[in-house]
């Protein structure tokens, strides 16, 4: 509700400026004429922002509170009862679930969506494959995320990729993970994938690795290419806070940290 109020507050302002404002511009002849379709479009914007914030006051005071468990069953009504599967609903109630933990749900929410809005799946790789992973099943959610990796969002397909490295990482098959953190370090536009690429590469990958050599090449141009764009740690620390609300960062926030700490160690 507090966004409603501030918006609320902003159109009344330029409802009640707008007159005093275009007055003083003395080339405008015929006042009337002008301001009133603009009071008139005001009013109609904060009337329609208004049945709006009515029509989702359940919803967004469940978020305000943060009641997860409440807010789960509330979208359940939605999702299951009226068969409201949007991408909206489908990704609240799949956070919901993974924030209280309840991962067989999220998984369940996906298998009924891929029937009723096949779409929401491909929007919703990373929660999806998350909640793969947080159930304790790396080679099912490295499977999920190769199955998606084309049809994935394209501004997710780096992380879906590094989270293909990372599941394998996580099953124990390093060939598998090598290239993909190899490829990553060498070419992501996303300095946290990048690091976390040369990272793994650096610390888990090279002792196994069947080419150390290359792999450490990999790793040092990962590091050399983050150190380049972010220059210090403080930034590296602001870029993650970017994602600071998306599960999937949330899952590998200590991994991230760790990273940072190696990236700027000497």
């Amino acid at each position: 509700m507090i966004a409603l109020n501030i918006i609320i507050v902003i159109i009344m302002l330029v409802i009640i400026l707008t007159p005093i404002l275009l007055a003083e511009l003395v080339f405008i002849i015929n006042f009337r004429l002008i301001s009133l379709p603009i009071l008139i479009f005001m009013t109609l914007l904060l009337f329609c922002m208004s049945i709006f914030f009515l029509l989702n006051y359940r919803l967004f005071s469940l978020l305000e509170r943060e009641d997860w468990p409440a807010l789960a069953y509330y979208l359940e009504k939605k999702v299951y009862v009226k068969g409201r599967y949007s991408d909206r609903n489908v990704r609240l109630l799949a956070s919901s679930y993974l924030i209280i933990s309840d991962y067989v749900s999220a998984l369940k929410l996906e298998n009924k969506a891929q029937f009723a809005n096949p779409s929401v799946i491909s929007k919703n790789v990373l929660l999806f494959g998350s909640a793969r992973v947080l159930n304790g099943n790396p080679a099912e959610a490295s499977a999920f995320f190769k199955t998606h990796l084309e049809k994935c969002k394209t501004k997710d397909r780096f992380w879906v990729q590094w989270f293909i490295g990372f599941t394998e990482l996580l099953s124990g098959s390093f060939i598998k993970a090598e290239p993909e953190f190899t490829s990553l370090a060498f070419s992501a536009n996303n300095p946290l994938i990048t690091g976390l690429s040369a990272y793994f590469l650096n610390s888990s990958i090279e002792k196994k690795s069947q080419n150390p050599d290359k792999c450490r090449l990999a790793s040092k141009k990962g590091k050399d290419r983050v150190i380049n764009e972010l220059k210090k740690i403080e930034n590296w620390k602001k870029e993650a806070e970017k994602y600071g609300t998306d599960i999937h960062i949330a899952i590998i926030k200590k991994y991230i940290d760790e990273t940072g700490k190696w990236l700027w160690s000497n």
